[in-house]
C-alpha cells in the first residue's frame, strides 16, 4: 500500500523476554538535552498513542504519527499539530516516508481476535517497523508491550506470544535502545471523537489498592492477576522520556517501574 501524508490529522492501536532484561535503577543525572528531533507514535490516533503524542509536543517535539487510517478522528487542538501518515506496518513498502528523519519511534500497535490476527498485530506488524526503524538509523525505540496476567495468557495466546516475539525482535535491533514497557490495565480519560470516557472511575481506586499487593503478585498463575492499573498519562510520560532520554536505561519496564519514572523527581 503506497503511504500518503495527510499533514495535521492518524491511528492504529495499541512474546519470551523477561529476567535478563529487567532494567536497572539510573543514577541521580542532570538530564541532558532531549536527543530526539522528530518522534514518530505507531498508533497515535488510540488511546494511549494520543496521549504519548500530547506528552511530545507538551514537551516541544516535532510529532508525527502513523495508522492504516491516516485521519485523526480527535477533535482536540493538539492534534492539528501532529503530521498524520497513512500506512500499513503489514506492507513495509509503506514505511519509509513516515520514518524519514525519525530518531526515535514510540509503538502502541496492538489488537484483539483470533489467535492468528493478535499474532499479526502485536508481533509481526511491531517486528516489521522495529526493522524499518533500525535500517532508518532510528536512535531510540520503545514498545507499549502488556504485563505477564498469568492465567489469561493462556486465554489470549496470539496476543502475548505476538508481544514476546516483537519484544525479543527489539531487544536484538536495539541492544542500547530498546526500551519496552509492560503496563497492566491502562485507564484514564478515553477519547472517542468528542466524547470523553472516564476510565479512571474504575481504574484509580484499583491502582491505589493493588500498588501494595506486589508480593502477592509472585504467586504462580494467579498472582499476576493483581498486577496493578497504571494511568494512562504516567505511561505516555515515561514513553516520551524513555524515547527522548539518551540516560534513561534499555530494557524492560514493568508497571511499578512505570509508576516510579513518571514521577518528576524519579530518575
Amino acid at each position: 500500500m503506497a503511504i500518503s501524508k495527510n499533514v495535521r490529522n492518524l491511528s492504529t492501536d495499541s512474546n519470551t523476554v523477561d529476567e535478563p532484561f529487567k532494567v536497572r535503577e539510573a543514577g541521580t543525572v542532570n538530564v541532558p538535552p532531549p536527543l530526539t528531533e522528530k518522534l514518530l507514535v505507531l498508533g497515535g490516533n488510540g488511546f494511549v498513542g494520543s496521549h504519548i503524542c500530547r506528552e511530545a509536543l507538551d514537551h516541544g517535539f516535532t510529532v508525527a504519527s502513523l495508522s492504516r487510517s491516516g485521519k485523526s478522528s480527535l477533535h482536540d487542538s493538539w492534534a492539528s499539530n501532529v503530521a498524520w501518515y497513512k500506512g500499513n506496518l503489514l506492507s513495509t513498502d509503506s514505511l519509509k516516508e513516515a520514518f524519514n528523519g525519525v530518531t526515535a519511534v514510540i509503538s502502541c500497535v496492538g489488537g484483539f481476535g483470533s489467535n492468528s490476527y493478535m499474532y499479526k498485530i502485536n508481533g509481526t506488524a511491531n517486528i516489521n517497523a522495529i526493522r524499518a526503524a533500525a535500517e532508518q538509523g532510528v536512535k531510540r525505540f520503545v514498545y507499549i508491550s502488556a504485563a505477564d496476567f498469568g492465567v489469561i495468557n493462556y486465554l489470549l495466546q496470539g496476543y502475548y506470544e505476538g508481544k514476546r516475539a516483537a519484544e525479543t525482535e527489539l531487544l536484538t535491533k536495539f541492544p542500547h535502545g530498546g526500551i519496552i514497557l509492560r503496563p497492566g490495565f491502562i485507564y484514564g480519560t478515553r477519547s472517542v471523537g468528542s466524547a470523553k470516557i472516564p476510565l479512571g472511575v474504575i481504574g484509580y481506586p484499583l491502582e491505589m489498592v493493588l500498588q501494595y499487593a506486589k508480593p502477592l503478585s509472585q504467586i504462580p498463575l494467579v498472582g499476576p492477576l493483581l498486577t496493578p492499573p497504571v494511568k494512562v498519562t504516567a505511561v505516555a510520560k515515561v514513553a516520551v522520556r524513555a524515547a527522548t532520554d539518551p540516560v534513561f536505561p534499555p530494557g524492560v519496564l514493568d508497571v511499578y517501574g512505570i509508576q516510579r519514572y513518571s514521577h518528576p523527581k524519579s530518575k
